[in-house]
């Protein structure tokens, strides 16, 4: 075993460099091959790859879910993570506040191989709504109806009041 070439495949013991997450054999995650019997710590990315399924990380992003702070969206992250689905995090359009801070929405992009699996596990974990909350009528289209409902009741009255008048 070679010092560029320290990982290895726990399934076929093919020799990788560090570099590489996956087996290009058998797609197993890879192992640390160890130097003079001390293995060397894993880092914290290191263990995240090693949870991410190689099926479930194609195609392109796609949005699942949104949080509407940064810690909500890391929370989901890690529930995606946690059934190896890898995700990527993206401040959401319209909200303008310094990018240090960790306010305002985030959506929370996973591939497109792994957006039936991040929905399932959102869904069970009461994340992502079924539907549309058995409304029938989006956010938007709310707005509008209650806009026109305010400018008929508005109407109305002011018809009534000329009626009267007369």
């Amino acid at each position: 075993m070679s010092a560029s070439e320290p990982l290895v495949c726990p399934s076929c013991a093919t020799p990788h460099p560090l570099e590489d997450r996956f087996c290009r054999d058998c797609g197993m995650p890879l192992v640390y091959a160890g130097s003079l019997g001390v293995d060397a710590p894993v880092t914290e990315r290191q263990e995240w790859a090693r949870k991410i399924k190689p099926q479930l990380a194609e195609g392109e992003l796609t949005k699942v879910a949104a949080g509407r702070n940064q810690a909500e969206a890391e929370l989901i992250q890690g529930l995606l993570l946690e059934e190896g689905v890898p995700s990527m995090l993206k401040r959401s359009a319209g909200f303008d506040v310094p990018d240090m801070l960790a306010a305002g929405p985030r959506d929370v992009l996973v591939p497109r191989s792994g957006v039936e699996v991040a929905r399932d596990v959102l869904m069970q974990a009461d994340l992502l709504p079924s539907g549309d909350g058995g409304t029938g009528v989006d956010r938007p289209s709310r707005i509008l109806l209650g806009l026109l409902s305010a400018f008929v009741l508005v109407a109305l009255i002011a018809w009534f009041g000329t009626e009267l008048l007369v």
